[in-house]
């Protein structure tokens, strides 16, 4: 039962003196090591980790186990240790706050956290479990994780897109990290993306330090879309861990398709399906790999009103034949191997005839204005008729991977539903 949230339970404040308390209810009474029982036969509840543990591992399942009775209610409190002089109570079910999220077993008896726990914490459990003739017994158990240094603390270097953003439709998730990770698997289950409009997505990891998410087919347009990283507790290599959650909030706006048979020397823009432009342009001359416009799925990834292109950035160096240097206007990069659409007016006479470019695809100033104010970040722009094939690895060209292998390629090996029921497993160490 992935996701159940506890039902009532009142905020009560920490006091870090206690290793396990159990607190006594209506008819309830019980012993001080992290289990009780009610005296006249009420349920049996047990937490884990073991009540006045120290250095747990903050990627440690909390559990729950009850007999002659049925779970009602649970709740974990967590303090980071620094904070603990004058710290307010702070309940939570992960690091920033609210009811426990877990799993309860069909028949009520057992629960497992959703959630990592908060490195360097005092960290309190209550468990509350009911009988069948209402008797209640309410268990708190008190234990402390592992603090992380600071050389041991998984942090976000970079993401896109960025909270505040209005994307296009092809637009992936991409989370780069400040270390290489090396237990994928768990932190691919701790980075949930929700969307408006339900669909089925997967992470995949151009390295040890980047994952991408995409959806299975482009974004329906004009939605909005959340993703959490719940890094906090998860462990990314051997004693490193994450100790901080991020959120991105982004907006996938209208719907614009851009379609290049290069032979033909046009492009076709389509916005929400409707064809607005055509766009004569001059692609690569096709003479050699460098100067050959890639086919396949490209996404719009960033623009600039101006912009120095110099081969040396591609691995042409500046005496090497066809090395270039420009200063372009209006460009709009669609793969990391130096492919823009930019205005070129000194090649005029071939926009709409000839391939006479290095690779870009150039358009007269008007043109490449429009298609520079009208992108967004993650458009799409599908170009076929060349030799030279996009790899599904350089810049975007995520979509490159058909499907059944990009989801072969996740380390879940699982679809994620956009619908916020969860991720696809555990974001737990193996064997805790």
């Amino acid at each position: 039962m992935r996701g159940w949230v506890s039902r009532s339970a009142s905020r009560r404040p920490l006091a870090g003196a206690a290793a396990a308390v159990l607190v006594a209810t209506a008819c309830t009474i019980g012993g001080g090591d992290g289990t009780g029982s009610g005296g006249g036969g009420g349920p049996s509840v047990t937490v884990t980790p073991a009540p006045g543990a120290v250095a747990v591992a903050p990627n440690t399942p909390v559990r729950v186990s009850v007999e002659d009775g049925a779970i009602t209610d649970v709740r974990i409190e967590q303090v980071a240790h620094e904070d603990l002089a004058g710290a307010a109570d702070q309940s939570s079910g992960g690091p920033d706050g609210g009811a426990a999220q877990g799993r309860l077993s069909e028949d009520r008896t057992s629960w497992v956290s959703d959630w990592n726990l908060r490195p360097g914490a005092s960290v309190r459990v209550y468990a509350t479990a009911e009988d069948g003739t209402g008797r209640e017994t309410e268990v708190v158990s008190q234990f402390a994780t592992a603090d992380v240094d600071e050389e041991h603390r998984l942090e976000l270097a970079a993401n896109f897109p960025r909270t505040g953003d209005v994307v296009g439709v092809g637009m992936p998730v991409v989370v780069a990290f400040d270390r290489p990770v090396r237990y994928k698997r768990q932190v691919e289950n701790s980075m949930e993306v929700t969307s408006e409009e339900v669909t089925e997505g997967a992470w995949n990891w151009v390295d040890d330090e980047t994952a991408v998410f995409r959806p299975r087919e482009y974004w329906e347009p004009r939605q909005r879309v959340t993703v959490d990283l719940r890094l906090t507790g998860v462990e990314a290599a051997d004693g490193v861990y994450g100790t901080s959650d991020r959120r991105i909030e982004f907006e996938v706006g209208r719907e614009l398709v851009a379609t290049m048979h290069v032979p033909d020397h046009r492009m076709e823009v389509a916005i929400d399906g409707e064809t607005v432009r055509t766009i004569p342009v001059s692609n690569g001359k096709g003479l050699r790999r460098f100067n050959t416009t890639t086919s396949g799925i490209h996404l719009t990834m960033e623009k600039y009103a101006t912009l120095v292109m110099d081969s040396a950035t591609v691995g042409i160096p500046r005496g090497a034949p066809g090395y270039y240097r420009l200063d372009v206007d209006w460009a709009v990069r669609t793969s990391n191997s130096g492919e823009f659409t930019h205005a070129a007016p000194w090649n005029l006479g071939n926009l709409g005839r000839a391939n006479a470019s290095n690779g870009c695809t150039n358009m007269s100033v008007p043109d490449a204005r429009w298609f520079y104010e009208t992108s967004l970040m993650g458009d799409v722009l599908v170009t076929t008729g060349t030799s030279r094939e996009l790899e599904w690895d350089n810049g975007w060209g995520f979509y490159q991977r058909p499907w059944e292998e990009w989801l072969e390629h996740s380390v879940t090996g699982e679809p994620q539903a956009t619908d916020g029921s969860g991720t696809p497993g555990s974001v737990h160490g193996d064997d805790l």
